[in-house]
């Protein structure tokens, strides 16, 4: 017990550190804020999911003591919390019949990203206002302070383009912030299980992640939330956000599923280089990847792609 609470103190100081990293407003910082909950998930992984929570803790209490009590709730929610209950579940298992160990699913760890990456942005879109005005006034007017035209008496060409600026951030940055949140979850998890199981120390064998799969009513989640990204209000804001960390998640089960099915194939290399090099230049190639882990969701098109492949040959 004391070797986890020296842990937890160790990872929620670093946790902690690069969190606070963000106060230097330098470009570097912003990625050092983003794997602040690596230092939590690894000693989640590593050692317990206590060492974690000694961590999260630690860390919120560390950034209050200097920044202020805001600090406290702003770390725990955001970083903190989501970051251990990550690292429980991934270590979570429970015995078979056989007397082998049933691990937490995959597929599970990356909905789960995706929901505490929505819930997250959701409460961060619900503190600038409750009502799609408020929350849009409010937000303008902190981007409004954020970005300055450099001159001293701006133009009204320059006015409006600025207007125009800030109006289109308005609308992006609710999902483009649940995109960024669930890509950093997956990423931070797939990190601390690298980083953990180099050192020897992962429990958990290390899963086939072209295997994952998802539960059937995460499409029709996806579905829903969807549509009520049309019904107006703050409804459609908080629905844009659950949509946008849904579709990522769907195109990383796209990613796996194409990693699957391209299994010893010609030119797999060429396909798979083509596709992480389209998401990774332009974006929206992602929307193909989601539909065809929604395809394989209904049709498991894994399962028939094994099926006509046939057995792996004899050494």
């Amino acid at each position: 017990m004391t070797q986890i609470a020296f842990v937890g103190i160790g990872a929620g100081a670093a946790s902690a550190l690069l969190f606070a990293s963000v106060a230097s407003g330098s470009l570097l910082s912003i990625f050092l804020f983003y794997v602040a909950p690596l230092p939590i998930l690894i000693a989640a992984l590593g050692w317990s999911h206590w060492a974690a929570a000694i961590a999260a803790v630690g860390a919120a209490t560390t950034l209050a003591a200097i920044f202020g009590s805001v600090f406290f709730a702003a770390f725990l929610a955001g970083t903190g919390l989501p970051a251990w209950w990550l690292g429980y579940l991934t270590m979570l298992a429970r015995p078979t019949p056989g007397g082998a160990l049933e691990w937490y699913p995959s597929g599970r760890l990356v909905l789960w990203s995706a929901a505490l990456a929505a819930a997250v942005v959701c409460i961060g879109v619900l503190n600038f206002g409750t009502d799609a005005d408020a929350f849009r006034v409010n937000l303008r007017d902190a981007l409004d302070r954020i970005i300055q035209i450099k001159a001293d008496v701006p133009t009204p060409a320059q006015k409006g383009t600025q207007a125009t600026v800030i109006d289109f951030l308005v609308a992006a940055i609710p999902p483009a912030g649940a995109i960024l949140a669930t890509f950093t979850n997956v990423l931070n998890l797939w990190l601390a299980g690298r980083v953990v199981k180099v050192s020897g120390r992962l429990q958990r064998p290390w899963p086939d992640l072209s295997a994952i799969a998802f539960p059937q009513w995460a499409a029709a989640a996806l579905a829903v939330a969807i549509a009520l990204a049309f019904a107006g209000g703050i409804i459609s804001v908080l629905a844009s956000v659950v949509s946008a960390s849904l579709l990522v998640a769907y195109g990383i089960l796209g990613f796996a599923v194409l990693h699957a099915i391209t299994r010893g194939a010609r030119g797999r290399g060429l396909v798979l280089g083509a596709a992480y090099g389209g998401v990774l230049i332009f974006g929206w190639p992602i929307l193909a990847l989601c539909l065809l882990g929604l395809i394989d969701t209904f049709f498991n098109l894994r399962a028939r792609g094994a099926h006509k492949r046939g057995p792996p040959a004899r050494p």
